[in-house]
């Protein structure tokens, strides 16, 4: 048993007039009585002060490839240590991991570890980086800054995989911790985000750009295409021209193909032909590093340097085909440095996937 601290005090709150509480992590905006949980489900008024009920409590650890986050540009090839909670701020109808972020059973927390705890195994196993994740890490506030400032003591890298839903205040505080982030940018209208996620999307765009202006976090965004839904020209068009025009053509941009779950059982799987598309629009629009994902698509997932076109790093799924890169991240064909965190060599940890169990952590 690791020595974890159950539940804990959660912050950004303050109390209303009307005696209720607000939560202020995010654009939701709970106002709880006692008792009350917020949307959540995981942050609940008690004893008149905000809770963390998951503090602590984990639905899974297991160690991942990098590149499953996914992040094509950050440390390839090397294991992460992988960890959510449960509960989730959003609403998606389509969520591909329902059965964590839409939990309403705590049971579903069956492994307990200290922030110490993850930090340390991670370093003892040979990850490079802890990834929050599974669930939304912005609902676990508190217990991810702690394990991403133990991770930080023992040399080890923190990875947010997040719909970037969060408030101004919270977000500085989360992201001073993380070195790394995936930010799932789910659509690029108002309708999708408040029909099919329940929330909205300027929050998110402000995100995005916050991350590139005011921190030195490597960012890649991530977009679920779903048929009829968020994938047509136009709106593949004025998503990539954004991203190119507000957070720079070097961000790579990630098209995945979506399964039917959730409440969207009824909608079927995305074509691998879509997710070229989307891909080619980018390239078009001056994103320099596009890719298909959740598909088996090397030229798709692999990277090409910006200037001479050479395959730097080559991927069939998450197998590691080829290596072009010079110690110093530049393109051994013509020495253009290609953005990222890179280091002299790749990992070699390839597509295995480690479940850990209790009595490993």
């Amino acid at each position: 048993m690791s020595d974890a601290v159950i539940g804990a005090p959660a912050r950004y709150w303050h109390r209303l007039e009307d005696g209720r509480i607000q939560c202020d992590l995010c654009p939701r905006f709970c106002r709880l009585r006692d008792g009350q949980r917020g949307m959540c489900f995981v942050r609940s008024r008690e004893g008149g002060r905000l809770m963390l009920n998951t503090y602590g409590r984990s639905s899974g650890f297991c160690v991942d490839p990098i590149e499953k986050k996914p992040l094509n540009h950050f440390l390839p090839g090397t294991p992460v240590l992988s960890f959510g909670t449960a509960g989730c701020n959003l609403a998606c109808k389509f969520c591909q991991n329902w059965d964590i972020s839409k939990s309403r059973r705590m049971d579903t927390l069956m492994q307990e570890a200290s922030p110490q705890a993850i930090a340390k195994t991670a370093k003892r196993l040979g990850c490079r980086s802890v990834a929050y994740t599974y669930n939304d890490p912005v609902v676990f506030h508190e217990y991810a800054v702690d394990t991403a400032q133990a991770c930080r003591e023992e040399g080890i890298k923190s990875v947010a995989v997040t719909a970037g839903y969060v408030c101004p205040e919270p977000r500085a505080e989360f992201f001073r911790w993380m070195d790394a982030a995936n930010v799932d940018l789910k659509a690029f209208s108002e309708r999708f985000y408040h029909t099919l996620t329940g929330s909205h999307l300027q929050p998110v765009l402000e995100t995005l750009v916050y991350l590139k202006e005011e921190t030195k976090v490597w960012v890649e965004i991530t977009t679920l295409l779903i048929p009829g839904e968020n994938d047509s020209d136009r709106e593949l068009e004025e998503m990539t021209a954004w991203v190119a025009s507000n957070l720079g053509v070097d961000v790579p941009m990630h098209f995945t193909a979506f399964h039917p779950a959730w409440k969207m059982m009824d909608i079927p799987p995305t074509p691998p032909s879509t997710l070229r598309r989307a891909r080619e629009i980018a390239l078009r629009n001056g994103i320099r590093f596009a890719y298909t994902g959740n598909v088996l698509d090397e030229v798709g997932g692999s990277t090409y340097c910006p200037s001479c076109g050479e395959k730097v790093i080559g991927r069939a799924g998450y197998d590691m085909t080829g290596w072009g890169l010079a110690p110093d991240g530049g393109c051994r064909n013509c020495g253009i440095l290609v953005p990222g965190v890179f280091e002299e060599t790749p990992g070699d940890w390839g597509p295995r996937r480690l479940p850990l169990h209790q009595m490993d952590l």
